[in-house]
């Protein structure tokens, strides 16, 4: 998502360069990228701390990856083992070819109780950004980022040991540029889809385990910038992306779209239906933040018995603090009247949805990020339903520790740094939540996690 690019200024001039056709053409998301500002600053000093308040029960205290810069982290797990894989982009000396930023990567094979050391997905010159990742059954890692402007797809058959060349989708697409993808695959991790956009909303398709794609096919008529945020295969085959689409402009007013893109034939065509809509998003306060970063989005799962459940943010005034709504479906076309979920929170709200299904009918888990504590006090929090969205469990607090870092006080921390996080649950049911958290937009922040059933 271009105003999720997160590009240092010497890699931003660079990726400008190489889109100028894209700008000629009225692609003026691209002015919302990521400015950089967190490199060259002081890494930051964490230390380890007394909780704040306890854990949810059978939860972890949130714990922090690394003191490099991390930002905007994805989490995946292993359907058939007890491996558990993280990647984050990080701001470091860690990685290679005069990178300013790039994907890092660990695993553990002992459900998340200890770590192996951190690898980078690529030695790439570009730099890389917009993490995510699906797993087959066989243990076969799927993952896609942005390498500078161009969307990439690699897979690992050894736990990550080694990747696969990087696929190309803006090459195999012919346009000027690519921005933000989701991936989403079958259970066997034959039939990839990517979803991504180029203004315009576009999917990609393999049949052959990410061997070949097919020509990217845009999906949307209209002229708005679409953001893929969310993505799924039923267990019937259906395919379901959940995407925003707002003004194609430097400062959208709205309103949003929040929407569902579905297939019934593995991606031969692509039907899209609006689930709700959203006014224009709070103001973000720091000088180097786009003014869409706090905007509307989407998170989608479904559950073994084909239920789906979209769980987004929007904000009924423009301008005003974002609160928090899910629907479910059985065939991604037609939705059940949204629920709401809370507020949380007098400026940003509630934003940042993340849903992941459990591991029996009508099991779902649903986070987020809000201010309630304060608009320097974010914090993640977390419930759940059994019954489908019938009814939730109350909600808690995640990000637990009051401090550990600068940028974090009893209240919660700074800022929220990244503006998506992951969430999955394994087969026996625990919850794995990874997201970032920093002193501002600019950074540096951290990678931070929790588990728990």
């Amino acid at each position: 998502m271009l105003r999720r690019v997160v590009l240092s200024l010497m890699v931003f001039a660079i990726a400008i360069f190489g889109v100028t056709a894209a700008l000629a053409a009225g692609a003026s998301g691209l002015a919302k990228a990521r400015s950089g500002a967190a490199q060259g600053q002081a890494r930051p000093t964490h230390t380890a701390a007394p909780p704040t308040s306890p854990p949810p029960a059978g939860f972890s205290n949130e714990a922090l990856w690394s003191s490099a810069d991390d930002w905007e982290p994805n989490v995946a797990l292993d359907p058939s083992s007890s491996y558990v894989y993280e990647l984050t982009t990080r701001y470091s000396h860690f990685c290679s070819n005069g990178q300013g930023h790039c994907m890092v990567f660990r695993a553990s094979s002992n459900g998340g109780t200890t770590w192996g050391a951190d690898s980078l997905v690529c030695p790439c010159k570009q730099a890389q950004n917009d993490p995510v990742m699906k797993v087959a059954t066989d243990g076969t890692i799927y993952q896609v980022h942005m390498n500078s402007y161009a969307v990439v797809f690699q897979k690992s058959s050894n736990h990550g040991a080694t990747w696969s060349a990087p696929v190309d989708l803006k090459a195999l697409s012919g346009l000027s540029f690519t921005d933000k993808p989701w991936i989403a695959i079958s259970p066997s991790g034959q039939d990839v889809y990517i979803a991504f956009n180029s203004t315009d909303s576009y999917i990609a398709v393999s049949h052959d385990f990410g061997a070949t794609f097919s020509a990217p096919v845009k999906t949307n008529s209209d002229a708005l910038y679409w953001f893929a945020e969310g993505g799924v295969v039923a267990p019937n085959g259906n395919v379901y992306f959940s995407e925003s689409a707002e003004q194609n402009a430097a400062n959208p007013v709205g309103p949003i779209k929040l929407a569902v893109i579905s297939s019934t034939n593995g991606g031969a065509s692509w039907t899209t239906t609006t689930v709700d809509n959203s006014q224009q998003q709070p103001t973000c306060p720091v000088k180097t933040c786009p003014a869409d970063f706090w905007g509307a989005q989407a998170a989608i799962a479904v559950d073994g018995a084909g239920t789906a459940m979209v769980v987004y943010a929007k904000s009924s005034v423009s301008g005003g603090p974002m609160s928090l709504y899910e629907a479910t479906s059985t065939n991604g076309v037609t939705w059940t009247a949204p629920v709401a979920l809370g507020s949380g929170g007098t400026h940003v709200g509630a934003d940042f949805p993340a849903v992941a299904a459990g591991p029996t009918a009508g099991d779902f888990r649903v986070a987020w990020m809000d201010d309630r504590n304060g608009t320097t006090a974010f914090n993640v929090w977390y419930r759940s339903t059994a019954n489908a969205g019938g009814s939730f469990s109350p909600q808690v607090r995640l990000s637990n520790l009051g401090t550990g870092a600068p940028y974090k006080t009893a209240g919660g921390f700074a800022f929220t740094y990244g503006d998506y996080f992951s969430m999955a649950v394994n087969a026996t049911g625990k919850t794995y939540a990874i997201w970032g958290e920093g002193p501002s937009y600019a950074g540096p922040g951290g990678t931070w996690s929790t588990s728990g059933s």
